[in-house]
């Protein structure tokens, strides 16, 4: 892998990951771009004890631009984008409209290829494992920065879930915080340390289910199955066999096994509602939505998690889709939004049996 760092007119930063050692990244962003001003800040509701990031500056970012005006594609004579080279392996950079900024953290786009019709799971192995480079060097760079607690590499795919720009992309989102979610985890943690003398609940997690119906599959170093309570109804659980609290802690052999596991549960994510291969819907059913978060320990201290270290946290990925039928999607109603109390329509056993019988060929 080769990394390039250099600047946008505005002066964000943005930097190519490249598979080929020799390349060249000299292109200059010929746009006449001002200074980037952004209002974010970040506000603790004092009853929840949660923190929402209010950025209204986002307000007039880039919404469903034709595929000919994308931002994410690589500039091509007079059409400039955000990316000023005629071509890319994965790029990154400082997103234009973040929801964090400065002393609130920081926001990035990655793309994942230039190919604006593609998807991630349309990458090849050797595509897939240079996102994964990306993701863990940009891990350790954000966590170095004073304002970061915590850094959050995600993908949103699908007008359902919202994505405003149809290119393949990510975003990463560097929090001055531990997020609620991350904390709610942790408490859990502490508790299940405390309960049983030291056990670690990710790895007693991780044996039942490997010893449980929900396995959707299972390689050298990494396992992937429905969890127990899954909230959506296809959701699948990705980690690593041997316990690392960020992507910065793979080994070799996971790193490599990685992009094989991941692209085979991206293609069953998309097969499950396709009539051409075994799935329940109707041949030409749009792509499947998903989001597809990385969860990794924060960076900041834990005393407030009685008896935890880094250490006890484990890296995963988890991979879930709003739709819950072929035309269907489940809503975030008043259960879900009012109390945070989920209600899956698809029991978990099933949704891993699914998963498996629609095994890519």
């Amino acid at each position: 892998m080769k990394k390039t760092s250099t600047r946008l007119a505005d002066g964000r930063e943005l930097i190519y990951y490249d598979l080929r050692d020799d390349s060249v990244r000299d292109a200059a962003d010929r746009r006449p771009l001002d200074r980037t001003v952004t209002t974010s800040e970040i506000r603790r509701d004092p009853l929840l004890g949660d923190s929402v990031a209010i950025a209204s500056h986002r307000q007039g970012r880039t919404y469903h631009p034709p595929a000919d005006e994308c931002p994410l594609c690589p500039s091509a004579g007079d059409r400039l984008s955000e990316i000023p080279d005629a071509s890319y392996d994965v790029v990154v950079f400082e997103n234009r409209f973040p929801s964090l900024a400065g002393d609130s953290g920081r926001c990035e786009v990655v793309c994942f290829t230039s190919d604006h019709h593609a998807s991630f799971g349309e990458l090849t192995e050797e595509q897939a494992g240079l996102v994964l480079e990306a993701w863990t060097d940009r891990t350790s760079e954000l966590s170095h920065l004073p304002s970061v607690e915590q850094v959050f590499c995600f993908e949103n795919r699908g007008a359902e879930i919202g994505v405003t720009l149809q290119h393949p992309h990510g975003q990463i989102y560097a929090y001055p915080f531990t997020t609620p979610r991350t904390a709610l985890t942790l408490r859990s943690v502490a508790a299940h340390k405390e309960m049983t003398g030291g056990e670690n609940l990710f790895d007693a997690v991780l044996e039942r289910e490997l010893a449980g119906e929900r396995v959707v599959l299972e390689g050298e170093h990494w396992a992937a199955f429905v969890p127990y309570a899954a909230h959506w109804p296809y959701e699948v659980h990705l980690y690593p066999k041997r316990r690392v609290p960020d992507l910065l802690g793979l080994d070799e052999g996971a790193r490599t096994e990685f992009p094989k596991v991941y692209l085979e549960l991206l293609r069953r994510f998309d097969r499950i509602f396709d009539g051409r291969d075994g799935g329940e819907g109707s041949a030409g059913e749009p792509p499947t939505p998903y989001i597809a978060a990385w969860h990794q320990a924060p960076f900041g201290a834990l005393e407030e998690f009685d008896g935890v270290v880094r250490e006890d946290f484990a890296l995963h990925l988890e991979l879930f889709t709003i739709r819950r039928t072929s035309g269907k999607l489940k809503f975030l109603a008043g259960s879900e939004s009012g109390m945070n109390v989920f209600i899956n329509d698809v029991p978990p056993e099933r949704a891993a049996q699914r998963l498996r019988e629609v095994a890519s060929s």
